[in-house]
């Protein structure tokens, strides 16, 4: 056994799960041994990659026994694009898959037996669902543009002309600009040096009113708002205004052509300012029969429909009667708290971007609502003045929709000392989810159920959300 556990032999390894990585998991022996693009019940000849003592890192040799579940990808690059890792698996395992992530998260890390977690949700469309596809650009050996994904674990983009989980009409825009970038010969960015101009190739869609935004993330540029009488040499792209007409009359969808400046070494996508180079900078969208104004740069799900999904189950399980005082502590624009107020007597967001505060308040002042607020700043901080802000010490309901990183440590003790009745907590990551449930439950809430969502079909990155009630002594 330990001739055969050395990097770069073969051996065979009978796959029996998926991690929370998506990597088919097996045993060699007693050691165990992670499979990228493998599915449960397949049995394979993988080549080690890496080793360490008790597990390591293999890649699929050949297939000698292909699982039950096992299906063809719908992309030709999907063993090699780090963007979705589970095209090969066949969608109900997926969905089962996803369940058993989240129960594992709350078994272990949570010490909660016998978790109340429902079967997931499944997205309405497994394919074409992104409403948003954000694009590193990079060049062949031969000077092509590209843009597509890295590939898993490497920045080694691999370029596509076509995308099968985004909204299918932005495909024709994302073969077609690579080909405009490239007559006009702008620089492409190259991350190693620092230099060249064009970064990244956004593109966002209303799903429900089909209207487009492009927006093209450069190095350098203005850091201030554009003049109207800007001269063409101002701008980091020559020739960017012409261009970006001709792509609003090719494109009759699309509403706006956008420039992000991004000059920092860094790995986040958009830079601090954004300036609208022709049309508006901002489709509209319909959410839960909701109009909402979003811009290159705003969060919002990038899942339409299993958005409105979770947020029917939301207010199917809280019964509002219309008498509650609602408070969102991770606001964003709006996106759960506007259809709230619609049916409670007082909502109130916290968001500790200013941006998103704006354009929270703005699409609160289009939509009519006058029973809602929003507050810039931290939510556990917020959440301890809420009888200076609005009078109250305990609400009726706190709606929570952390990062990944899950809830501060601070705002899980300000939620045990105002005690609200319901905690509705919105979670993209088990494991935090798990750890902060764990923190509530000691403190004297139940947990409800937890409802998974699928946000990321081909993918094993799973949504839920968790209903908690508090229990008095």
């Amino acid at each position: 056994m330990s001739e055969q556990w050395q990097q770069g032999n073969l051996v065979e390894v009978a796959i029996a799960d998926l991690s929370d990585s998506g990597d088919g998991v097996g045993r060699f022996g007693e050691r165990v041994v992670f499979v990228p693009n493998t599915v449960p019940g397949d049995k394979i000849l993988a080549r080690l990659i890496r080793v360490k003592p008790k597990y390591a890192l293999g890649k699929v040799q050949e297939i000698l026994e292909p699982g039950s579940s096992r299906i063809r990808p719908n992309c030709i690059v999907a063993d090699k694009c780090g963007g979705c890792q589970w095209q090969h698996i066949a969608y109900d395992l997926q969905l089962q898959a996803k369940k058993n992530l989240i129960v594992q998260a709350l078994e272990r890390i949570g010490n909660i037996d016998e978790p109340p977690v429902k079967p997931v949700l499944p997205a309405r469309v497994p394919l074409g669902y992104r409403n948003k596809a954000t694009y590193p650009l990079g060049l062949s050996n031969s000077g092509q543009v590209q843009a597509g994904y890295y590939q898993k674990g490497s920045h080694q983009l691999i370029n596509l002309n076509r995308c099968p989980v985004q909204d299918d009409r932005l495909n024709p825009l994302l073969q077609e600009i690579k080909q405009d970038i490239q007559k006009r010969g702008w620089s492409i960015y190259n991350e190693l040096l620092h230099s060249g101009e064009v970064r990244h190739l956004s593109l966002r869609i209303g799903r429900r009113t089909g209207e487009m935004l492009l927006t093209l993330v450069v190095r350098s540029g203005p850091m201030s708002p554009l003049p109207a009488n800007l001269e063409l040499n101002k701008l980091p792209l020559s020739g960017i205004e012409e261009q970006a007409r001709q792509w609003l009359d090719r494109y009759p969808q699309l509403v706006g052509v956008c420039l992000n400046v991004n000059p920092a070494r860094t790995n986040a996508i958009f830079g601090a300012k954004t300036f609208c180079i022709a049309g508006r900078p901002y489709l509209q969208e319909l959410f839960a029969g909701l109009e909402f104004r979003l811009r290159p740069d705003t969060f919002f799900q990038v899942n339409t429909e299993t958005a409105e999904t979770l947020l029917e189950v939301i207010l199917d399980r809280l019964d509002l009667q219309g008498n509650e005082t609602s408070i969102d502590a991770y606001c964003g624009i709006g996106t759960f708290t506007l259809p709230l107020a619609k049916r409670v007597r007082q909502a109130i967001g916290f968001e500790v971007q200013l941006a998103a505060v704006e354009q929270a308040r703005e699409n609160a002042s289009l939509l009519g609502l006058t029973n809602v607020r929003f507050e810039q700043g931290k939510a556990e901080t917020l959440l301890l003045q809420l009888p200076q802000l609005a009078k109250i010490a305990q609400p009726d309901i706190v709606l929570l929709d952390p990062p990944r990183k899950g809830c501060a440590i601070s705002c899980l003790d300000a939620l045990l000392k105002i005690r609200p009745r319901h905690i509705v907590y919105i979670s993209c990551q088990p494991a935090t989810l798990a750890r902060d449930l764990k923190i509530l439950s000691q403190g004297g809430y139940r947990i409800d159920c937890v409802q998974p969502a699928d946000f990321f079909p081909q993918t094993p990155h799973v949504e839920s959300v968790a209903f908690l009630v508090f229990e008095e002594n």
